[in-house]
């Protein structure tokens, strides 16, 4: 596992992001495990998160693309953070666009925030994460009406590796309709393999009693199993 995906790990923990318990999805399900992304607050959570994002961009697109697009709204933050991180990293000028939840009519119209965008322009997607096709639903539309834009993915935060609408996952789900890769930072197999069994900072997150929930959970609602 990149050393970037285990610091990213600990970094969800850090910033009580990534919780373990008993929690109830909006879907009904109930989960051993939650990420809740808008726990990222500060200057240095979003500089740190803006990084890992750069990086798992970058290990997997290189520098072969010209915009980030963050879907409103919490998509804005995101995309700023990790363009101002890419350009630290790898000294490439990536631009951010972002999209408004309503036209706007006067002075900087349009739906678009940040750059405009251009036909042939490459535009990676950026999220917190996916666990349904609903947003993109939206996304893709507006980027289409924008211009002749190839979409070359989507990167998302944490892959939680469990049935969309389908017996898919959300992001295989994307790909298939959609036609354009899907990754995340980490996938919640690799977050299980890394802290199983494993102290950090004094504590074991996942013993042996969580595991078997997660496998119970997974052999229900993973990617992939029957109802």
């Amino acid at each position: 596992m990149s050393d970037y995906k285990t610091e990213f790990i600990e970094f969800m923990l850090d910033s009580d992001v990534l919780k373990f318990g008993t929690f109830t999805l909006k879907s009904g399900r109930k989960s051993p495990f939650f990420m809740n992304a808008g726990g990222y607050v500060t200057g240095s959570q979003l500089r740190k998160l803006g990084e890992y994002y750069a990086k798992a961009i970058h290990s997997t697109y290189g520098d072969e693309f010209d915009i980030l697009f963050g879907p409103a709204y919490k998509g804005i933050p995101l995309g700023v953070a990790t363009v101002m991180e890419y350009s630290r990293l790898y000294d490439k000028e990536i631009k951010y666009c972002a999209n408004r939840k309503e036209a706007k009519d006067h002075g900087d119209a349009g739906i678009l925030l940040g750059s405009s965008l251009k036909d042939g322009d490459r535009v990676v997607i950026i999220e917190d994460v996916t666990t349904s096709g609903k947003s993109m639903e939206e996304t893709v539309p507006i980027l289409r009406k924008q211009a002749k834009v190839e979409i070359l993915g989507l990167m998302v935060s944490l892959n939680r590796m469990e049935r969309g609408k389908g017996n898919k996952s959300a992001l295989e789900e994307i790909k298939e309709i959609y036609g354009f890769d899907t990754n995340a930072i980490v996938t919640m197999e690799e977050v299980v393999e890394y802290l199983y069994q494993k102290p950090y900072q004094g504590k074991v997150y996942i013993d042996d009693g969580l595991k078997q929930e997660i496998d119970a959970y997974y052999e229900q609602y993973g990617a992939g199993k029957g109802e």
